[in-house]
């Protein structure tokens, strides 16, 4: 039996010796039939979503124009689209600002562009180093004549490469290689990952909104002191910016509450990312002399079992991840026990009480 795994498989009623002449030329250009038309599905759908960019950009664009709006409206446009689609990294207010930069500098449709074929930070880094309209142009169109990656871009930019060859090769047909380095990048894209959300199945989403919702409302209504922050809070650190599921601020206790929501099994990798948002929030948002040490609860919900574990750092010890019952009393009283948010999870996962 041990011999029979070990071998290796056979394709049924095939040997090798019955295959046509010129089989595995016919097989690997099957291959590249197949590879081709997944590089032009990315390729459509990086279009799309670009398209996208520019359309928000124009839409700010206009209504600022007519309407006066400082950047405070921005800043809530970007909270109010990362709120609704919190899977989508591309909306935040750096972000919003490209766009409509993006939306300035090309004003006519971006598809009908070169530019339109590059990934998202091809095009961020052109609309940073490049002054002049015709630079844009220039570079756009070489970038995708010859599959330059992000960092080759930069490079011949940094080069001056337009004062060398000047406008006269400005005017060749552009199409993405689709071997080359861009075409990589766009696949490698995390933006475009996002925008298609091939993570998360409608199902999924459904499951966590209705949980995430019901989290709000019970920890809100409950009498404790939980007053709500924000869903899918940005925090960033370093040059990299995260999420949080659910941010509270626990004004009887005075101290930050971060929610981490799992609708599978629990990992310890989810607690080690409920304590890396705990010592975040400590350090960017609590006000050391009027808050205590931010408070983290993961809220892990399988088929198999609940898991509810609190993370908390005090004064003099390392920050730990424990039980309800291994939290101080004092916090312990304030806070909802572990079968009372086991029981929240249970019902709006397995068919349960409902979600309103």
């Amino acid at each position: 039996m041990n011999n029979e795994l070990k071998g290796k498989a056979v394709v049924p009623a095939q040997h090798r010796g019955e295959l046509p002449p010129g089989f595995h030329d016919m097989l690997d250009d099957l291959k590249s039939i197949v590879r081709g038309a997944h590089v032009r599905a990315q390729l459509k759908v990086n279009t799309e979503m670009l398209q996208m960019y520019w359309q928000i950009g124009r839409t700010i664009l206009e209504r600022q124009g007519g309407e006066k709006w400082g950047t405070k409206v921005v800043d809530r446009i970007a909270t109010e689209l990362r709120t609704e689609f919190p899977n989508q990294r591309g909306f935040s207010r750096s972000n919003l600002h490209y766009m409509q930069q993006m939306a300035r500098t090309w004003p006519d449709p971006i598809v009908q562009q070169a530019v339109g074929q590059l990934p998202w930070g091809h095009i961020t880094t052109l609309m940073d180093k490049c002054k002049t309209r015709f630079e844009l142009d220039f570079y756009a169109q070489h970038a995708v004549h010859h599959g330059w990656s992000r960092d080759r871009l930069t490079t011949h930019i940094r080069s001056g490469l337009h004062l060398a060859q000047g406008a006269a090769a400005n005017n060749f047909d552009v199409t993405i290689p689709e071997q080359s380095e861009a075409a990589t990048q766009i696949f490698e894209d995390p933006y475009r990952l996002e925008f298609t959300q091939l993570s998360d199945t409608a199902a999924e989403r459904e499951l966590e909104d209705a949980l995430t919702n019901r989290i709000i409302q019970f920890l809100t209504e409950l009498g404790f002191g939980f007053a709500f922050v924000g869903r899918q809070y940005p925090l960033t650190v370093g040059d990299t910016e995260f999420r949080i599921d659910l941010l509270f601020y626990h004004f009887r206790l005075h101290r930050f509450v971060v929610v981490e929501l799992k609708t599978t099994k629990a990992h310890p990798s989810h607690l080690g990312q409920l304590s890396f948002y705990v010592t975040a929030v400590d350090r960017l948002l609590r006000d050391p002399e009027r808050d205590d040490r931010t408070l983290g609860i993961l809220i892990a919900e399988s088929q198999d079992a609940t898991t509810v574990e609190f993370a908390l750092q005090s004064q003099n010890q390392p920050l730990a991840v424990s039980t309800y019952a291994g939290l101080p009393p004092g916090v312990r009283e304030l806070m909802p026990t572990t079968d009372d948010l086991s029981r929240l999870a249970h019902e709006v996962l397995h068919g349960g009480a409902g979600t309103g």
